[in-house]
């Protein structure tokens, strides 16, 4: 029986897609739910399953196509593999195996580079592939070497060192002596990456954007972790108690005092929102993409930080949703977690403003009169000058700051 694989049907938000990746190729065989192709838009990848038991019978958008919502992508057909796949040997299915039992993140980057599965050497459970064996094939490209059988030869002597044979077709030949090879690779520019390059662009020629600095001491949060941390871990089932829960509950509170700073742009109205959705920056293989809490002003520390972490595993795993990704109203983006001491984050469009966090670097700090030694981090808030004065901006990050640094204000919302 024939079935036609369509592309799924996008939002009113998402115009097409790009064949990003087919993993099953016509006679090939599949079981029901094994994942068919990756189809890439400006915001998630979508993944198209096998509908049945069965092998595809023909492609019809090749990778690289641009294809609409609900458009047919491919024929299916229902039943037992073409013949040619089941008198396979087991090194060819070796070879297809192995990307299939790969994660995502795996298979988009063997796509990007041009690679093979086959080509890099798996070093996970059962010679799966992770992410680390290729981008250290990528580093140290080897070259692997086919094997094909012979007929057995009688042993000869081994030649001598300046001697090679004069036919030979399964020897490697190594690189000759001399300067490193110089390569360059031209990728194409996912998708989701050029989104994000059109966006962030647009913010920084569309927007009258500002930032404003300041620093907060961390020794009372970090106390407070240092404190509690077992305890909570025990009382919430595993669950971390982290910094990030305490940021995202003071610009909650904060938010709640200067609305302006919640609000966004639509053409020249001005939307104020009476809740507080926090998009959470989260770096990826595919580029940064910005997941949102719901009524975080809701929600406990323990909620939050259980709310990051699936946010963040689903993200990596390139398992969002579109609607995990729409109809945040203010941003927060942690460039300390790679070291950053001090930066300028870009807006979130249509949002108005984007708190940045970084690095906890002890520095010297005068209080009291005295000179001491305080584990510091800078704050950086971008905003909207178009919608937001100076001084509210100011106002809102010093409200920060002081929920941080008084923990117990964030609970008494003083």
């Amino acid at each position: 029986m024939s079935i036609e694989i369509k592309a799924p049907s996008f939002p009113e938000s998402v115009a097409d897609g790009t064949i990003a990746t087919w993993h099953k190729q016509p006679g090939e065989a599949c079981k029901r739910d094994d994942l068919i192709v990756d189809i890439e838009t400006d915001k998630v990848v979508m993944e198209v399953v096998a509908p049945a038991d069965g092998s595809l019978s023909d492609i019809i958008v090749a990778e690289g196509g641009t294809v609409l919502s609900n458009e047919v992508i491919a024929h299916f057909t229902a039943g037992a593999a073409a013949p040619a796949q089941a008198e396979e040997g087991p090194s060819a299915a070796t070879a297809t195996d192995q990307p299939d039992s790969s994660g995502p993140a795996v298979r988009k980057l063997l796509h990007e580079n041009n690679l093979h599965a086959t080509q890099v050497t798996g070093t996970g459970k059962g010679g799966r592939l992770l992410k680390e064996d290729v981008l250290n094939y990528l580093k140290h490209p080897t070259p692997v070497a086919v094997v094909t059988p012979v007929a057995p030869v009688t042993p000869a002597p081994a030649p001598m060192a300046k001697e090679m044979p004069k036919e030979s077709t399964n020897q490697m030949v190594s690189p000759s002596s001399g300067p490193q090879h110089r390569t360059s690779r031209r990728v194409p520019m996912t998708r989701l990456r050029a989104t994000i390059a059109k966006r962030l662009v647009s913010a920084q020629n569309e927007a009258a954007m500002l930032t404003t600095y300041n620093e907060v001491d961390m020794s009372p949060i970090m106390a407070l972790r240092k404190q509690y941390k077992a305890q909570f871990e025990k009382a919430h089932n595993g669950t971390r108690l982290g910094f990030m829960s305490f940021f995202v509950k003071a610009a909650a509170e904060a938010l709640k005092r200067y609305p302006a700073v919640n609000a966004s742009l639509d053409g020249n109205d001005m939307v104020y929102h009476a809740y507080q959705d926090v998009s959470v920056a989260v770096s990826t293989d595919r580029g940064l993409v910005v997941p949102v809490l719901r009524d975080v002003e809701a929600m406990t520390l323990a909620d939050i930080e259980k709310g990051i972490v699936d946010l963040a595993n689903q993200a990596k795993a390139g398992k969002l949703t579109l609607e995990e990704m729409q109809g945040g109203t203010f941003t927060i983006t942690n460039g300390g977690i790679f070291g950053s001491l001090l930066s300028t984050p870009i807006l979130n469009a249509p949002q108005t403003a984007i708190l940045g966090m970084h690095k906890i670097q002890d520095r010297p700090v005068a209080e009291n009169g005295e000179v001491v030694i305080r584990p510091m981090m800078y704050l950086a808030l971008s905003y909207d000058h178009r919608m937001i004065d100076g001084k509210e901006a100011v106002q809102f990050l010093v409200t920060v700051k002081e929920l941080l640094q008084d923990p117990a204000r964030i609970l008494l919302e003083i």
